[in-house]
């Protein structure tokens, strides 16, 4: 192969929940919603279809790239752990249910400022649709945010069991923002070891661009996230902290959960320890965000 090139023909339809939603089913000990079961005092979904999940949450972390870390305008990391957005505190602020669906309120702070993030995840499930559970989640800053954030998405975790992931979108290595000239548009398959890029320092990496569809499956029901109309994904065998704390990739210990990132958006990845850092249009600043993906569990 000498070259290859790809052009957009067309925008495709995004999947779009409908307007209309099923209406949840309260229990003494659960919240029933299409095929999700969420925790009736907090909100969080623990299981969706089969699959055990830890709840899809709001992340703003990722492990300090040498970038990040070593910019010689000074560093960017350094202003993430003075914030304290390495220990997000998430409270919640209410539980509703109504005739379309969930609607859970939080107020997620940075431990050490003022600065916080209000996140309201809006839940619903369709007629027409199922076995699929929509998500909302929709960001607002409060206090002030003078400096970029390194993500905004969704953090969730599923079974060690998860072992393989099929997509459609860029791939099939890495790509942010700022770092995708590589990446092409289609439909790829890898292993969750094959997902992350061993750099010889650990820090974040793994992430797929412009993800339309992402399939993860094992020996167990699987899950299947939709795009609305896209994100950016990242699955790994180990948290943020895990590659944050490692000075080695020896120190990479694999746990008993596979770790899923689902984002709107990621800072990029500049070229600060050698020259110009981040430039303007791939900053990632604070500012009012909503993002929509939707869940269908795989049964086995």
């Amino acid at each position: 192969e000498i070259a290859w090139g790809q052009e957009r023909l067309a925008d495709a339809a995004a999947p779009r929940p409908a307007p209309v939603g099923l209406a949840p089913a309260v229990e003494p000990e659960a919240i029933r919603l299409g095929p999700g079961v969420f925790d009736p005092h907090r909100g969080r979904l623990v299981s969706l279809g089969g699959v055990a999940l830890e709840e899809p949450r709001l992340d703003l972390w990722r492990a300090p790239t040498d970038n990040d870390l070593l910019g010689w305008r000074g560093s960017v990391a350094e202003r993430w752990r003075e914030a304290g957005l390495h220990r997000l505190e998430h409270k919640v602020l209410d539980v509703a249910v109504d005739e379309g669906g969930l609607t859970v309120e939080t107020r997620v702070a940075a431990a050490a400022t003022d600065a916080a993030m209000r996140a309201v995840y809006r839940w619903r499930s369709e007629a027409a649709a199922p076995g699929r559970l929509w998500l909302t989640l929709e960001v607002v800053p409060e206090g002030e945010w003078d400096f970029p954030v390194p993500r905004l998405g969704l953090r969730t975790s599923l079974p060690r069991y998860i072992s393989d992931i099929e997509w459609f979108g860029g791939g099939p290595g890495e790509a942010y923002a700022d770092t995708r000239a590589a990446s092409r548009v289609g439909r790829h398959r890898a292993t969750v070891a094959g997902m992350q890029t061993p750099y010889v320092f650990p820090q974040e990496n793994g992430s797929r661009i412009d993800v339309r569809w992402a399939r993860l499956s094992g020996e167990g029901p699987g899950l299947t996230v939709i795009g609305a109309p896209h994100f950016a994904l990242t699955a790994r065998p180990w948290t943020s902290e895990d590659l944050d704390a490692a000075r080695h990739t020896t120190d990479q210990v694999e746990r008993d959960r596979v770790h899923v990132n689902l984002d709107a958006v990621l800072h990029g990845i500049g070229t600060a320890s050698c020259g110009p850092g981040v430039l303007p249009q791939h900053r990632l600043l604070a500012s009012p965000t909503a993002f929509t993906v939707g869940f269908e569990a795989d049964g086995r």
